[in-house]
């Protein structure tokens, strides 16, 4: 038998130096959740967007614009459900955060994996339930993790990376300072594992159906597991 200390010994060379929830390996489950809800819910929910916001103000300005009130307001319910999920998660951060037993983001997690595997269960019928509720779960993953190996990021869109990933490959072609390439790297994968998510997602979701978003809470439970390695540290 390999006592606990020995196996922390072992285990310590193979793990982040940061937290493990603001690890790259832990970032990609995150991104590949987050493409993957987008698809799902554009794909089978009335090409409604959870994650992507602006793209649902455009639209929904559209309609409001025009008068169709009834279409406009299926792009105004997930937007409050997502303000509704960052307020959430900052509740449980704050409620959870002394506790010994769960990271809070880890709680987070649960919650977001919970009301995603509700959603599968959710009929057609009852689309835009079922998009506001995916908002309100990605809400609560963009607030809770907001940091990969020290840099700030989001795991549910894109263009805030690739702003910062231009912006760190242009100082590295003027300054040569790996660190910057290295950022730059970040950024990049986690917009290319984004995007893997929302094709696969996408995909998925118009062959198989509804059920997919399955798919999605399991990526998240993979991450919720990754997170325990941290106590080995």
């Amino acid at each position: 038998m390999v006592s606990s200390e020995k196996l922390k010994i072992k285990c310590k060379g193979f793990l982040p130096e940061r937290q493990m929830s603001e690890a790259f390996v832990n970032s990609v489950f995150l991104a590949l959740s987050g493409g993957f809800q987008d698809a799902y819910t554009y794909n089978t929910r009335d090409k409604v967007f959870s994650n992507a916001q602006t793209g649902n103000v455009v639209l929904m300005s559209q309609h409001f614009i025009t008068g169709d009130w009834a279409d406009g307001l299926t792009y105004l319910f997930p937007l409050l459900a997502f303000v509704l999920g960052v307020f959430a998660a900052e509740q449980i951060q704050y409620i959870c955060r002394h506790s010994k037993r769960l990271h809070w983001r880890q709680s987070v997690l649960l919650v977001e994996i919970g009301l995603l595997a509700a959603v599968g269960f959710i009929p057609q019928t009852m689309n835009i339930s079922a998009t506001v509720i995916v908002s309100f779960a990605c809400a609560m993953q963009v607030q809770a993790f907001r940091k990969v190996n020290g840099y700030s990021y989001a795991s549910t869109m894109c263009i805030g990376n690739l702003r910062s990933a231009t912006a760190a490959f242009s100082m590295y072609i003027r300054e040569r300072n790996p660190k910057l390439l290295r950022q730059a790297a970040y950024y990049f994968g986690v917009i290319l594992f984004f995007a893997l998510g929302a094709g696969i997602g996408g995909n998925l979701s118009m062959r198989f159906g509804i059920h997919m978003i399955w798919a999605s809470a399991g990526l998240l439970f993979i991450s919720f597991l990754l997170m325990f390695l941290e106590k080995l540290r």
